[in-house]
């Protein structure tokens, strides 16, 4: 088997360290590691509804960004 050695900066060793389980290899560590792209914003999921991907209607979003418009801001959203 192939290998590729690498250089990580201490925190991220210390983060993969305190992720391995007792008898894992680091690369076991690795590969059941999961790697997410770059969040979805708000943009990006309205985008992906309106190109027809989701099989909502472009009618009932028309709606929602209607609502929307008449929603006020609350003063705590954590409320």
């Amino acid at each position: 088997m192939a290998t590729k050695t690498i250089t990580l900066e201490l925190d991220a060793y210390e983060k993969l360290k305190a992720a391995k389980k007792a008898g894992e290899s680091f690369s076991e560590v690795v590969r059941r590691a999961t790697i997410e792209d770059a969040p979805l914003t708000g943009a990006a999921l309205r985008e992906y509804l309106r190109s027809g991907g989701s099989g909502v209607s472009l009618k009932y979003l028309d709606a929602v960004d209607e609502a929307g418009k008449h929603d006020p801001i609350p003063d705590n959203p954590w409320d």
